[in-house]
């Protein structure tokens, strides 16, 4: 608690120096190259040696010595999973997988058809994706949560084939929760395979594992550069890493509110998650940071909590809405919380056009979106979301455009397509359109 608080960083978006500050803060988010290497090299090796590398680093890993033949979880051992499964905690699961589909079924896209201005049909047609894989973080802390939050949508896409990944512990053994969440959706085909060497083997495929088409779900550094260095091989959803979370704040917010939210996504910590408190005021900065500080004690993981707490916690002072806005924008968090006033959450909520997910209000904690809301808790970090979008169901999907021309319709494309020709020196471009008009 007391190396939280000395070690606490509190910066005014109005100072002059602010915006260089705030960039080598968010920079701390990049990947160092220790870990691009490291990951490189085990992606290599999976490549080339196949199940006897994924049992190598399964073992070096995990501790878990695992032969080829037992890298598949049995589909009765989902089928015992789920019946040992306490009813609160089944109750619980089904509460929020009717939350999920609900949601994510809006998002399903919807084929069409119609003519273009030339009178010739044009649409669009969307399929799912063939074979998906699903990365799902387990371990230490398994997220059961996060099956919820991939499998149910590919589902919802109709993907034909879903490969789920997950880390085991020493014993090879996975937590019963994820297994019943699996059986729960549907899932037959489980892996008890984490790490990098999991999104080797998703995007190369092994003597037992079949490659898949695109590859979803969170992880953490090693695992999700893993993803951005088999990028083309697969395809990836986003790069989702460690968690962050931004609160904006103004002497409306619950002080114990915010510094619960604070703490619940400092959690997990893997050390590199970030966590941002912006308040309108010291005043507010300084009624959370103390609720922060008293709070962390309690935790059952507060020397983890802690230490994500002295090194990727920052506070801002941001005395207007504007500048408020204008923070969230350059971070892009993962989870923002708006506890703030409702005229200003309105305008903050229409402002800021980058986070992943927006909470609104003091009885809005990120922790719904991470299990039960509905939308998908699988939302880009790192300042990705200037560019990537949360998990949806059009993701599982691929669309494919459809034109088909006529007699009539094709007189008019043809001189257009003349046109163009010439102007890029393809004459073979234009004749294949005017020979039509013969």
């Amino acid at each position: 608690m007391n190396l939280f608080l000395s070690s606490m960083r509190i910066l005014n978006a109005s100072s002059k120096s602010f915006d260089r500050s705030l960039a080598a803060f968010c920079q701390g988010a990049s990947v160092p190259e220790s870990i691009i290497s490291s990951v490189t090299k085990i992606l290599g090796e999976v490549r080339e040696r196949g199940d006897v590398a994924v049992s190598d680093f399964v073992q070096k890993f995990d501790g878990a010595k695992l032969k080829p033949n037992q890298f598949r979880i049995r589909l009765s051992s989902l089928t015992a999973a789920a019946k040992r499964l306490p009813a609160a905690e089944r109750k619980a699961m089904v509460s929020a997988l009717k939350n999920v589909r609900h949601f994510n079924s809006q998002g399903l896209p919807a084929d069409w058809r119609g003519l273009n201005p030339h009178g010739a049909e044009v649409g669009e047609r969307h399929h799912p994706i063939r074979r998906v894989g699903l990365y799902v973080p387990g371990g230490e802390v398994p997220l059961v949560s996060t099956v919820l939050m991939t499998a149910a949508l590919a589902k919802i896409a109709g993907c034909p084939e879903i490969a789920v990944f997950t880390p085991s512990d020493s014993n090879g053994k996975v937590a019963d929760g994820l297994l019943a969440a699996l059986e729960m959706i549907g899932i037959t085909e489980v892996y008890r395979v984490g790490g990098v060497q999991a999104i080797g083997a998703m995007a190369y495929g092994t003597q037992t594992i079949p490659a898949v088409d695109k590859v979803f779900g969170p992880g953490n550094a090693y695992t999700i550069e893993a993803k951005r260095q088999v990028f083309g091989t697969v395809g990836v959803d986003s790069l989702p890493g460690p968690s962050e979370v931004m609160v904006i704040a103004d002497e409306s917010a619950n002080p114990e509110f915010a510094a619960a939210d604070i703490l619940a996504q400092a959690e997990h910590g893997s050390g590199r998650e970030k966590v941002y408190l912006v308040g309108n005021s010291r005043a507010v900065i300084d009624a959370i940071v103390a609720e922060v500080a008293a709070q962390l004690p309690n935790l059952g993981r507060s020397d983890k909590t802690g230490r994500v707490l002295e090194d990727g916690f920052l506070a801002i002072e941001a005395k207007t809405t504007e500048l408020a806005a204008k923070v969230a924008n350059y971070v892009a968090p993962e989870h923002l919380e708006l506890l703030v006033k409702p005229k200003v959450a309105k305008r903050l909520e229409r402002e800021i056009t980058t986070a992943g997910a927006i909470m609104i209000g003091n009885d809005t904690p990120t922790a719904l979106g991470d299990f039960t809301a509905g939308p998908s808790h699988v939302l880009p970090t790192g300042r990705a979301g200037r560019f990537f979008s949360g998990l949806r169901v059009a993701d599982f999907m691929r669309r494919t455009s459809i034109i088909r021309y006529d007699k009539k319709s094709i007189k008019q494309g043809a001189k257009v397509v003349a046109a163009f020709a010439k102007m890029e020196r393809l004459d073979a471009h234009g004749r294949s359109a005017t020979i039509r008009l013969k």
